[in-house]
């Protein structure tokens, strides 16, 4: 007998100590997985934190791109809950290609673009606007890079639209997303950028730029959407983050970092 309860002894605690450990850590969190374009990267960051106010035990993981990169990984069904891109085809290719739920689409914002430069840039950009790009001291013009970026598209066609774009394709460097966009401009690599509105609006970027915002009809609207996808693993999260983006206290932080917030 003595023998049976040595060994009883520490299968017991070992079982009592999984069993405390079990109530201290509680249910795993939910984990809510967005997709979302670059312009978002501060905007987002704002939104989520009200999010999980209001839904405690949720995590909500964000994941920064081009719309079009993100959309390719989409198609491949990368494990994404929500898709927020910067152009809303996007999200209705993936509707049309039965990857995403066509009754969930919907439009959150329209985007806007600015020619941005370093405070201490000898550019007046805020004088001279498009002509700005003429500057001798414009000497790299950063823009996100068309083929998959949509405020590259929207840039090259501004360009076009204002005549400038044999003068300034010599000197263009293309950035992967927005935000890397910004980033070669924030850093030297270019002297000028053509950014988006939300990024020059981030307090980072406020405080170390200055910026024009090109008129509404210098280049196509770049209306901005989301949907959820088929494959989604966090259904009902992700609806409720859509619901939430249409919200007063969404569409309010959307506005302070120059989104148009169109809602659904």
């Amino acid at each position: 007998m003595p023998h049976f309860r040595s060994r009883l002894r520490p299968a017991l605690v070992a079982a009592l100590a999984f069993g405390l450990g079990a109530i201290g850590l509680g249910a795993p969190p939910r984990t809510l997985a967005i997709a979302a374009a670059a312009d978002l990267q501060f905007a987002l960051g704002d939104l989520k934190q009200a999010f999980a106010r209001a839904n405690p035990g949720l995590d909500v993981a964000l994941t920064h791109g081009s719309s079009g990169n993100l959309y390719n990984q989409l198609v491949n069904k990368a494990p994404f809950d929500l898709f927020l891109s910067a152009d809303l085809s996007f999200p209705r290719k993936l509707v049309e290609a039965g990857l995403a739920d066509g009754a969930t689409e919907f439009r959150y914002s329209r985007g806007h673009l600015v020619l941005w430069v370093p405070m201490d840039s000898p550019i007046p950009v805020e004088q001279l606007g498009m002509k700005a790009l003429l500057h001798p001291a414009a000497r790299r013009v950063a823009i996100a890079n068309p083929r998959h970026a949509p405020y590259g598209r929207a840039a090259e066609a501004a360009l076009v639209k204002a005549g400038l774009l044999e003068a300034v394709k010599p000197r263009l460097v293309f950035g992967e997303n927005i935000a890397q966009t910004a980033q070669f401009v924030q850093t030297g690599a270019a002297d000028l950028g053509i950014l988006a509105l939300s990024l020059a609006k981030a307090p980072v970027m406020a405080a170390s730029g200055r910026w024009w915002e090109l008129p509404q009809d210098a280049h196509p609207p770049l209306d901005q959407g989301g949907v959820i996808l088929n494959h989604a693993r966090n259904r009902a999260d992700a609806l409720a983050f859509r619901s939430f983006m249409g919200s007063p206290e969404a569409v309010a932080i959307l506005r302070r970092y120059g989104f148009a917030a169109e809602g659904r």
